[in-house]
């Protein structure tokens, strides 16, 4: 578990103001943005865009293999067909070099993101990052957390990072018991900082895609136990309820970033 110091201008005193983030999917120009006005910007992960769901032009796959095959690609999967998926999936790469050329786009997609965070971004991953490239990229000024926590302005954050296992399988999946260690290795916090929700279907259930995204029940426990001031997460992008309470936990989905270019802002 590692604390760091809190940002210099919330030690000076006065009100703290924290832009937090989710979902990024390559809009690097408004996340070179996003911590205007603020003490820290924190981001919730998921910074690669793969294929986008509204515009199937954007993204490394139709980059790679063209619109046509990024709709039909979408179809499948909306369809929960994901054998179809996976066997056209299959196809399309018969000959290449998947990793080679996927790394190599997520690469250079990573040069950019990274480089538009300012100082000081607090960050962990979504499910569909790649953690093991980040040292690469996090400049001084970046810190990434996983299963860690930070003080700032006085307040402790505590970041878990990924997603569960699902059959669409992302970079960053794990199983539920790796995940539930990393929870319980915060201990209390004063907000609670995850790339997928709870387990609430409110919060789980994509009203786009209509299915539920996996939650996490480690993270509803120890919102239940520990009470937090804040759980902030993001992963479903457009969720049946966006904020809610759990006892005394303001639970927010703040997964809108990629379209809106607009942080959610806390501030005390």
């Amino acid at each position: 578990m590692r604390v760091s110091e809190p940002d210099s201008r919330a030690r000076a005193g006065g009100s703290t103001r924290i832009h937090v983030v989710s979902d990024v999917h390559g809009n690097t120009e408004a996340l070179a943005r996003a911590g205007n006005g603020a003490d820290a910007l924190i981001c919730l992960g998921d910074l690669v865009l793969f294929l986008d769901y509204a515009d199937h032009s954007r993204g490394i796959f139709p980059d790679l293999f063209g619109k046509e095959n990024a709709d039909r690609i979408v179809a499948l999967r909306t369809a929960r067909r994901y054998d179809e998926a996976r066997a056209f999936g299959r196809e399309l790469w018969a000959g290449r070099d998947r990793n080679t050329e996927i790394l190599g786009a997520v690469r250079k997609q990573y040069a950019e993101l990274f480089a538009a965070f300012p100082t000081p971004t607090y960050a962990t991953y979504g499910n569909v990052d790649v953690p093991d490239l980040w040292p690469e990229y996090a400049r001084p000024g970046t810190t990434v957390l996983d299963g860690e926590r930070v003080e700032i302005g006085g307040r402790v954050f505590g970041f878990v990072g990924g997603g569960l296992k699902t059959p669409m399988n992302t970079p960053y999946e794990i199983s539920d018991e790796e995940y539930a260690a990393k929870v319980e290795a915060l201990g209390p916090v004063d907000v609670l900082c995850s790339h997928i929700p709870p387990e609430v279907p409110e919060l789980t259930y994509d009203t786009v895609a209509r299915r539920f995204e996996r939650g996490s029940r480690a993270l509803l426990e120890a919102i239940r136990s520990t009470r937090p001031r804040y759980a902030l997460f993001g992963h479903v992008h457009q969720p049946l309820v966006r904020r809610m309470r759990i006892g005394t936990t303001e639970c927010v989905n703040v997964g809108h970033f990629a379209s809106t270019g607009t942080p959610w802002a806390l501030s005390w």
